[in-house]
């Protein structure tokens, strides 16, 4: 049938009936498709995918003891094409599934034979030299039939209960046992000493605590009596407190108190004290004059005597005034008023003498009068 025909990545197409260049007796495609004649030629797959054969062997070592082994092989057919056209020509078409059996029986045999050159204490120790032994001794047949192998794995041995290899291992299960037991008895002492170490620690702790607990509490009874002390003494300080603002207020008040009374009674009292007392050394002056001029029976001198008395009772006045403490609202016209007060003072002072003695005069007139016959 004429077509185009495309192998699967894992498969080689073969080709067959046509002439071929070099020795292969046909075609072989990977990875392409290609053009096929029908009746001329033929078209042919070969799998290229992975093989797995699993292999149970008895196999007698070294020292004639038997050894059960099993063992897995993973294959496939090689890339090339000399290993394809090998493979094709022994395993195509319903043949492929033969490539397992034929390989199991091929590392069977060398596996026997590489066990029987070994000792078991030297399968048992070098397991992995006993499998590269075996790969390496079937490399060459493998590669005769076109396959390579991927990998081979040792899964098991054992004597079949013989208890040979129990025997070998059982002084290192021994060790291993002796070891554990070590191990073991380390670990309770470890442990041991640990919470040896944790109860001294806790007690330590508590220890501490406790006496951490009781200084605190001192501290807390310290400073509760500090307080139950502090109490009073802060109340008798803020009391003395108060009581010393308190005096100290009253002195303030009882010194504004005498200001005021100063000012409203004392001083005024002493002025008036002072106008009483020029009153009454005007009262004698004048009756003094009185009698200086009845003596005389002068008018006119006893007017120039009052007239020359009048500075000194003005002075008088004005020193009267000086020893009272007044105060001098206005500058210099509060000044000006005083002293034409203590003027007019004077002249009132002169006049309230002249209108007694003329009084006087008029009385004596008539008092003479009277008794003159």
């Amino acid at each position: 049938m004429l077509g185009y025909h495309v192998p699967d990545p894992d498969e080689a197409m073969l080709i067959s009936g046509g002439a071929v260049k070099g020795e292969t007796p046909f075609r072989v495609i990977i990875g392409r498709g290609s053009w096929v004649i029908p009746f001329f030629r033929k078209v042919s797959y070969l799998s290229l995918a992975m093989f797995e054969a699993e292999i149970a062997e008895r196999c007698v070592t070294k020292q004639a003891i038997q050894l059960d082994v099993r063992a897995v092989i993973a294959f496939k057919v090689a890339n090339d094409t000399g290993s394809i056209v090998n493979a094709a020509q022994r395993f195509l078409s319903e043949q492929q599934n033969e490539m397992s059996v034929l390989t199991g029986r091929i590392f069977s045999g060398h596996l026997r034979s590489i066990i029987g050159s070994m000792t078991v204490e030297e399968i048992i120790r070098e397991r992995q030299r006993l499998a590269d032994e075996v790969l390496i001794a079937s490399k060459v047949e493998m590669s005769n039939i076109g396959l390579s192998v991927d990998s081979f794995q040792i899964q098991s041995i054992d004597d079949s209960g013989l208890g040979y290899i129990t025997a070998l291992a059982a002084p290192h299960n021994a060790a291993i046992q002796r070891d554990a037991q070590i191990a073991e008895a380390n670990a309770s002492q470890r442990a041991a000493e640990a919470e040896q170490e944790s109860l001294r620690r806790r007690a330590e702790y508590e220890r501490e605590t406790s006496l951490l607990k009781a200084q605190y509490q001192r501290d807390i009874d310290k400073a509760q009596a500090e307080a139950d002390q502090a109490g009073p003494l802060a109340e008798a300080v803020a009391l003395q407190e108060v009581l010393t603002a308190q005096a100290e207020q009253a002195r303030k008040q009882a010194e504004l108190r005498a200001e005021q009374l100063q000012a409203e009674v004392v001083k005024p009292a002493q002025a008036e004290a002072e106008r009483v007392r020029i009153l009454a050394e005007a009262e004698a002056n004048r009756t003094r004059i009185q009698a200086d001029a009845a003596a005389s029976n002068n008018r006119i001198a006893l007017d120039q005597l009052l007239i020359e008395q009048l500075p000194e009772i003005v002075e008088r006045a004005s020193r009267g005034l000086s020893g009272a403490n007044l105060t001098v609202l206005n500058g210099p016209d509060g000044v000006s008023e005083i002293v034409n007060s203590m003027v007019g003072q004077g002249l009132t002072v002169f006049n309230s003498l002249q209108k007694a003695l003329a009084n006087d005069d008029d009385h004596s007139d008539r008092s003479g009068r009277e008794v003159t016959p």
